[in-house]
């Protein structure tokens, strides 16, 4: 499943996923450019890849200026000439709270993380996805954006949306050659407990490494035609 000379943009980077998707991705041969809001993990983070000279660009840029990511967008073509896959991982969660009472702001942040993140990130690089007509994007959601819990609703409400824009390009860009497609999961298991401490509150937990196993498979040649889909990694519950 090599990835020789693809360039993958990989968001929320420096994060306990990103961290494991970048390197699944720099071992399978991508060139990787790694956004995150902080230049120095950014740099650790490079640094403890050990790719080749040329292989990882480091950017640091807010995501929910557009103009940043406009920005961040120009830099990944300059470096490399060309993008063709990217992996939005920022996450960011709010909740505990019934909606009437949740704050105006709450919803406000949650859309700015996970909407208008994604709405930043699709309308800079997808021209340049579709003009190597391989594209691949791959979010993380969550399945409360399709089934919302009690005291959940303002960050299933922003998921929601978010997923809503990425089904919408896998309908527009599917004739050029680029597919989008989510990957739903409950709680990232970045300390194995699954394995662990088997039990049935975390049954339903998903570890990096398996996400980062199911990003490798989007974006492969074989996978070209999956596209629009949900795929649930929620381990052994439902």
């Amino acid at each position: 499943m090599g990835l020789e000379g693809r360039v993958g943009v990989i968001t929320g980077a420096t994060g306990r996923l990103g961290r494991v998707v970048a390197r699944a991705f720099g071992e399978q041969g991508a060139r990787l450019a790694l956004l995150s809001i902080d230049q120095a993990k950014l740099d650790s983070l490079v640094r403890d890849l050990n790719l080749p000279a040329g292989r990882a660009l480091a950017h640091a840029a807010d995501l929910r200026d557009p103009a940043a990511v406009q920005a961040a967008a120009q830099v990944v073509i300059g470096q490399f000439g060309r993008a063709d896959i990217l992996l939005h991982l920022v996450g960011g969660w709010t909740g505990g709270k019934e909606l009437a009472s949740a704050g105006a702001d709450e919803l406000k942040a949650m859309l700015d993380q996970h909407v208008w993140t994604t709405f930043h990130l699709l309308g800079a690089f997808i021209p340049h996805l579709a003009a190597n007509r391989r594209g691949r994007v791959v979010v993380v959601s969550s399945p409360v954006a399709t089934r919302p819990p009690a005291k959940m609703g303002v960050y299933a409400a922003a998921k929601a949306a978010e997923e809503a824009l990425v089904l919408a390009l896998a309908q527009e860009a599917k004739d050029k050659g680029v597919t989008a497609n989510i990957l739903h999961v409950r709680t990232i298991d970045v300390e194995h407990k699954r394995e662990k401490e088997p039990s049935p509150s975390n049954a339903a937990w998903t570890t990096p490494e398996e996400i980062a196993a199911a990003m490798l498979y989007l974006c492969s040649d074989e996978a070209a035609p999956v596209n629009g889909a949900r795929l649930p990694l929620v381990g052994g519950g439902a």
